[in-house]
């Protein structure tokens, strides 16, 4: 099962009890919706048991042992209206009573340390050592030197049933990305949650640690978690975003989809961006967008149209970071775009220039904290309609206890900067 933020939690159980919870359900802790990210409870309440459900639709083989299997769970109704992974089948099944099929694929940044759970803490977290610290963006020589490492990954997911579209180095000491082939409906986010979940689980048997997270140092680039989406005709599989007749070869239902995505996403972006460090990526210099805008092409826009080929032509949101919770990324990116189809919302103007180096249109700024973030999420009357009072309250409070946890912290910076001189 997944918790708010994304983290698989899971029970080992025998074969024959498994086949027994898929039949008749089973209980799980309410804790998991009742404390942050630290495991520390808040709010209080009696942390009971709540009705939950095997999705034996997302059974997978596990990579780690023989004749073993992964099965994804989840709280049933009402509770499980907290859960982003239920948010998100509804979301899918609101698209599919419109005529269309949902498919989508995360691509990940995210770097490698030459450290284990016991060295980290050692350290204090701090001077940490990295795997391929020369290592370069598409460097042949990092892919060669380790390359049964990489294709060991390669195979974890491969058992997973998780396809790699490619695996290459990127900016900055030991860090790859893989971006994930795209697939249909739910299993869209499933791979990117497990492929988190299990690249974490490969690297550390290899005695190694893989880091998910926005930004490692303030001299360090962003790690980015883009999500690309598109849709397809549930009839007849015809790409639905494309209109080969178009200047833009966009058609008029991705152009809406378009514009509730980047009319909404000031508002939703603590669904997406739920880590206090997510927003120190968003920031000049980061490779990462600051404003909501879009564009054809464009890398520096928070929204990248793709449109190669018509049966390619898919949105690119490029605001997610490596720390995402895929569900609720994919379910903000659907339910924001399900509205502007809705609302039949046209999108501004594409942009073909540097994003970066012009200010953002009214409205289109994002929240600069995690905490601004979550009082626009409270107060998005949007949000409420897509997603209902539940969930939205839930994250708000959950992300609010987070944002405090953080301004409680005294940092290195603080002490560095102040003690002296103040």
């Amino acid at each position: 099962m997944f918790d708010a933020d994304g983290v698989f939690r899971h029970k080992r159980v025998d074969a024959a009890k498994a086949a027994k919870l898929a039949r008749n359900g089973y209980q799980f802790c309410d804790v998991l919706y009742n404390w942050d990210t630290a495991e520390r409870p808040y709010g209080g309440g009696a942390f009971i048991d709540r009705p939950a459900f095997l999705d034996t639709a997302s059974v997978r083989s596990y990579p780690f042992a023989d004749r073993e299997a992964v099965c994804i769970a989840d709280f049933a109704m009402p509770f499980g209206e907290r859960s982003a992974r239920n948010q998100l089948a509804r979301l899918l099944d609101r698209a599919h009573g419109l005529g269309f099929t949902v498919n989508s694929a995360f691509e990940f940044e995210f770097m490698v340390l030459d450290e284990t759970p016991e060295s980290l803490r050692a350290k204090a977290f701090r001077d940490l050592d990295h795997f391929a610290a020369g290592n370069r963006t598409y460097s042949l020589q990092t892919a060669a030197l380790h390359g049964d490492l990489l294709t060991g990954l390669e195979a974890c997911m491969a058992t997973l049933g998780i396809g790699l579209d490619s695996i290459h180095t990127e900016l900055g000491p030991g860090c790859f990305e893989a971006p994930l082939q795209h697939a249909g409906g739910m299993r869209g986010a499933d791979n990117a949650a497990l492929f988190k979940s299990f690249a974490k689980a490969y690297f550390l048997r290899h005695g190694l640690m893989a880091a998910f997270l926005s930004k490692m140092g303030e001299a360090m680039p962003g790690q980015s978690g883009h999500l690309h989406i598109s849709f397809s005709g549930a009839a007849d599989g015809a790409p639905a975003f494309a209109d080969t007749s178009a200047p833009d070869g966009l058609s008029t239902l991705a152009r809406h989809f378009v514009g509730g995505l980047v009319t909404l996403m000031p508002e939703l972006l603590a669904l997406c961006s739920h880590t206090v460090n997510a927003y120190k990526r968003m920031v000049p210099g980061a490779w990462a967008p600051t404003y909501a805008a879009w564009g054809v092409q464009n890398r520096t826009a928070a929204v990248r149209v793709i449109n190669d080929t018509a049966e390619a032509t898919r949105i690119e949101f490029r605001v997610p970071s490596a720390d995402t919770n895929p569900h609720a990324a994919l379910a903000m990116c659907l339910g924001a775009g399900l509205w502007g189809i809705e609302n039949e919302i046209a999108p501004p103007s594409p942009r073909d220039d540097d994003c970066y180096a012009t200010p953002p249109d009214a409205g289109a700024a994002f929240p600069a904290t995690l905490g601004e973030a979550a009082e626009r999420l409270s107060t998005s009357r949007a949000a409420r309609a897509i997603f209902g009072d539940t969930y939205i309250d839930t994250v708000v409070q959950a992300r609010r206890i987070e944002e405090g946890a953080y301004r409680r912290h005294v940092s290195t910076w603080e002490l560095n900067r102040y003690l002296e001189v103040v």
